[in-house]
This record gives C-alpha cells, sequence and structure tokens, in this order.
C-alpha cells in the first residue's frame, strides 16, 4: 500500500492509496507502433459469483483495463458480461474473470467471441429485474 503525508489545516493526515482488489494487476501495454485489434467478448461466468460483488469488482478491474461494456446477474446464479476493447486487455479481462472477486468462486467462464460494435461509452453494474 502506497501512502503520502498531507499537511492540512487541521495537521498532518496520511493518505492510503490502495486497490479494493488483489486481482486488479493490470500489466502494461506497449502499442508503440502497432494497430491495435479491436474485439468484443460475450462472457458466462458460473459458481459462487452472486452476493460476493463480482459485479463491482469486474467494473473495477474493467475500467483499469480500457474495457467498455456492462456486466449483470442472472436469474440462474451466473454473471454475464459483454468486453469490448483492444484484443490483449479483453483477453486480460477474461483471465481476470476466472479469479473474480475475492469472496468468489469461480468453477466456469464461458466466452463467446462476437464482432466489436464499439456502442459502449462506459462499463456498466445493469440490473435486469
Amino acid at each position: 500500500m502506497q501512502h503520502d503525508t498531507v499537511t492540512g489545516r487541521y495537521g498532518d493526515f496520511i493518505l492510503c492509496f490502495f486497490s479494493a482488489s488483489p486481482f486488479l494487476h493490470v500489466p502494461a501495454y506497449s502499442n508503440k507502433g502497432a494497430k491495435m485489434d479491436k474485439a468484443r467478448a460475450h462472457v458466462m461466468i458460473s459458481g459462487r459469483v452472486q452476493g460476493v460483488f463480482f459485479r463491482a469488482y469486474t467494473q473495477e478491474a474493467a475500467r483499469a483495463r480500457n474495457i467498455l461494456g456492462w456486466v449483470m446477474n442472472t436469474r440462474d446464479g451466473r454473471v454475464e458480461a459483454i468486453l469490448e476493447g483492444e484484443k490483449e486487455q479483453v483477453e486480460d479481462m477474461i483471465t481476470w474473470c476466472h479469479q473474480g472477486s475475492p469472496m468468489s468462486r469461480v468453477t466456469g467462464v464461458d466466452v463467446n467471441w462476437q464482432d466489436y460494435t464499439g456502442e459502449f461509452n462506459d462499463f456498466s453494474v445493469r440490473y435486469p429485474w
């Protein structure tokens, strides 16, 4: 955990900087001189993935990777997501889905690659019902 000491009106304060997710590590990508391929994946995650903050952690991990799309719970107990972005980062996000949030227990990740649409401006949590 990183921290800085800040002197304010009422004394010194320590500001701590940390990620809520131990799985948030994002590798550095270099795109110098290379055209990055865009990709879209429809992902279904199975296991203990509801009631364990899986969607919130997924949103945090996706935004850290510049992934656009959405994530939501399904009625059958799985989590569904659409991931769009640079192919390498989408693949990294799928790898993250195999781990999930700290309290989750992922037993399966089904991936269906689709044509990139560019329809999203952000990564959101959806509430279908």
